[in-house]
């Protein structure tokens, strides 16, 4: 237990946690909009409800009372719910689903009110995110403002509120989620309208984006937990939404398990918090925080316990590969969980609990550690992915590799800069690599082929089919690469220099991780950040060029299919390609002096300020190191450097790369060896899980538990039940039905017991 000083700050810090300011004065939010943020999760949670009801009324089927009366047929349907067998091409996860593949189901008959209602009720959340960030800029609240509204947990000293906390941190995730999940909403309309799914589609995106507003509101751990689990369910719900096929049923369980194991260190941290600190309340959390030494084993010990959460939902090492399997949802799933929701909530989760992470630095450069090493290696398995969904998938674990860099060496701002910039350009890719395996089906359905729409050897040449995709999805490709003045370069960026900076003067610079100084292993997480830059804006490069570059692979009959998406998938498209564009300028840094820089810091600074300062070696920080001036020319040059990296690996890709040497996946494919088969086969991890995790695990709980402990089990109750049946049987065999017999009985009886009486006397 740490000193009750820490619980008696802890206690005054939730005392005042209503929304007034410091004197007792009101918050300068109160009587504004954002008292109406709770209907902010309330629209979607809203849609969820109605699209849900839609989809169950449309598995209602009303006939005849008598199943063998006339018309009868008409009435009948295979499949409860309107769903139907995948009926597309082999091999591919999203065959027989898609608009232009085989769709002759048709439409849901209720598909007209679910395009109204799903994007609608994002629209209404994000207007009135846009409504109470305006009167945030207005207000410029130093404090965060907390709306209590009931008592969730009133048990002994846990007094646990359903409470939301709104400051500049929750609302720039808010209007990332709103805004950038509506375009994903709308996208979806031309994507999934054919789908006979289609309003119980709506429901799950729409319950998504609910847990995700709630998860970053939440202005106490356990409101943020629930939030946490509930995307982890609709994870679940959606990556395994065409669940007639079982790889896409394995997916969403591989989903959902391996973010349980992660869920398990979130939930150890909340014990050890509370039973430390008698808090779960983040401003009781900040409070606390300034009466603990830096380095306290029990700070360090909770902060690795919240890394594990972390690292399960934002698909870091060891808990990664659940996400490349999360392809097997629609496309436009994919794009919301890796650009606006899921992925992005253990980034999340690090910057909200930065009070405590500043006070354990072994726990920051393990943050540190753990995103350099995930941004290298998926970036590597990168590049000899085939599928175009899968190359992204992993892109995106490499870039949330670098938030978890940024995050780790304290810079706080320069993560949620790379992870609304992500947002923007991966939202970009996923959308616009949906409208090319949208093309692909719909030529292929004309055709009656069965390739894979999804793979890139498949492809080629599609510029001149698809020239808005294809000028749009290059943007996002120089902005991930970091090409600059594009948004990436600006983020990915202000995350090497400030690793660089961290590398000396700094209080993770003074501290140790596994007995290696701070410093070094800073400059060395740099040099791996760099490695993972070049190898990104290769396998980028890659992906661009053997889709849409060269001669077309998809076949002679198909190529003439090919064509543009209709204009409500190409419009989100255009809309976040202007963002990927010119995003960066919201934090572009000073020796630019195109646009007023650090508008992104400047407003984070309430939230983030402290403990930025104090891994930063800020004066008067408790613990911190000497302080270390920026130097403008050195971060100029480290910008250079990134840069310099980014046109080298597009040069490396263009001049390397030979798509005339590509054959579609219909012909023979080459024998692929050594490294280039390692890769392929993503270094065999999955494999390496199921033999040293699951097979034993199963054998375990087939041979010891199920048929030795279990087996014991009804072994004895098999035998207790014998027992009992011979007794019986022995009874009965005394049961002859016979009258004289039972008079002879009770003769012999009462002779018997006469004699005993007698001899007795």
């Amino acid at each position: 237990m740490l000193l009750e000083t820490v619980h008696g700050a802890a206690r005054a810090a939730i005392q005042g946690a209503a929304p007034v300011a410091v004197g007792g004065a009101p918050h300068p939010l109160q009587g504004t909009v954002a008292q109406w943020m709770w209907a902010l999760p309330l629209l979607p949670l809203l849609g969820f409800a109605l699209n849900g009801a839609l989809a169950v009324l449309g598995a209602a089927r009303i006939g005849p009372g008598d199943p063998s009366a006339e018309g009868h047929e008409a009435h009948a349907t295979p499949n409860v719910g309107n769903e139907r067998e995948p009926t597309g091409h082999a091999g591919d996860p999203e065959a027989g689903h898609l608009e232009g593949g085989a769709a002759q189901a048709g439409p849901h008959r209720f598909a007209a009110a679910a395009t109204v209602i799903g994007p609608l009720v994002l629209l209404a959340a994000f207007g009135l995110a846009v409504a109470i960030w305006a009167a945030m800029v207005q207000a410029a609240p130093s404090t965060p403002f907390i709306e209590h509204y009931f008592a969730w947990m009133p048990v002994g000293d846990l007094q646990i509120d359903a409470a939301f906390q709104l400051d500049q941190l929750s609302m720039t995730l808010v209007l990332v989620i709103t805004g950038v999940g509506a375009l994903i909403h709308i996208f979806s309309v031309g994507y999934m309208r054919q789908d006979p799914g289609y309003p119980r589609y709506f429901a799950y995106l729409n319950l998504f984006v609910f847990f995700m507003l709630v998860l970053v509101l939440g202005a106490n751990l356990p409101v943020t937990f629930v939030g946490w689990e509930g995307v982890g369910l609709c994870s679940y719900l959606l990556i395994g939404f065409w669940y007639s096929d079982r790889a896409n049923a394995d997916a969403g369980k591989k989903a959902f398990i391996a973010n349980r194991i992660g869920d398990f260190g979130f939930l150890i941290a909340m014990f050890l918090l509370f039973a430390n600190l008698g808090t779960l309340e983040y401003t009781g959390l900040a409070a606390a925080a300034q009466g603990i030494a830096p380095g306290t084993a029990v700070v360090t010990v909770t902060c690795l316990f919240l890394l594990l959460g972390c690292t399960g939902k934002s698909a870091q090492i060891p808990l990664y590969v659940w996400l490349p399997d999360a392809m097997a949802g629609p496309t436009p799933v994919s794009a919301l969980i890796h650009a606006a929701t899921m992925v992005t909530a253990g980034v999340y989760l690090v910057v909200r609990t930065s009070m405590l992470f500043a006070l354990a630095p072994g726990a920051s450069l393990t943050v540190c550690v753990i995103g350099a090493v995930t941004a290298l290696f998926a970036a590597t398995i990168g590049l000899k992915q085939w599928d175009i969904k899968k190359v992204l998938a992993y892109s995106t674990i490499s870039q949330l590799g670098f938030m978890f860099v940024a995050v780790g060496a304290g810079a706080y701002v320069a993560g949620i800069f790379h992870l609304v910039t992500h947002a923007f350009f991966k939202a970009l890719l996923f959308l616009g690599s949906g409208s090319v395996i949208y093309a692909m089906h719909a030529a292929y359905h004309e055709t009656h082929s069965h390739d894979d729409a999804q793979d890139m050897r498949n492809m080629g040449g599609l510029r001149t089919k698809m020239p808005v995709t294809w000028v749009l999805m290059w943007i996002a490709t120089l902005a991930i690469a970091g090409i600059p003045l594009f948004a990436g370069f600006f983020s990915k960026d202000e995350i090497l220099g400030t690793v660089f900076e961290r590398a000396r003067g700094s209080a993770l610079s003074e501290a140790s991780w596994l007995g290696i100084p701070g410093g070094p292993l800073l400059y060395a997480v740099y040099a791996i950040c760099l490695a993972a830059a070049f190898l990104t804006a290769i396998y980028m490069t890659r992906l661009m060029i053997y889709t849409f570059h060269g001669a077309n692979r998809t076949g002679e009959r198909e190529a003439a299919h090919l064509r543009e998406a209709p204009m409500v998938m190409t419009g989100p498209l255009i809309v976040l390609g202007a963002l990927s564009a010119v995003g960066g300028f919201l934090n572009d840094p000073a020796w630019l002096p195109i646009a007023p820089s650090d508008l992104l810091a400047r407003w984070l600074e309430p939230v983030t300020g402290r403990a930025t300062a104090m891994l930063a070696g800020a004066p008067g920080a408790p613990g911190a190191a000497a302080p270390t001036e920026a130097d403008p020319r050195l971060a100029a040059m480290l910008a250079g450097i990134a840069a310099a990296i980014a046109v080298l690996g597009i040069v490396v890709a263009v001049v390397r790369l030979k798509p005339g040497a590509l054959r579609p996946t219909r012909d023979p494919q080459p024998a692929v060896t050594g490294i280039e088969r390692v890769l392929e086969h993503k270094y065999y991890v999955d494999e390496a899980y199921d033999r040293v995790i699951i097979q034993p695990t199963v054998a375990l709980s087939r041979n010891v538990l199920w048929r030795g402990l279990d087996g014991l089990i009804d072994g004895i109750v098999n035998l207790s039940a014998h027992l009992w049946r011979w007794v019986g049987a022995a009874g009965s065999a005394l049961q002859t039905g016979e009258v004289g017999a039972y008079a002879w009985a009770l003769v012999v009886g009462a002779v018997i017991m006469l004699g005993a009486v007698a001899l007795r006397t």
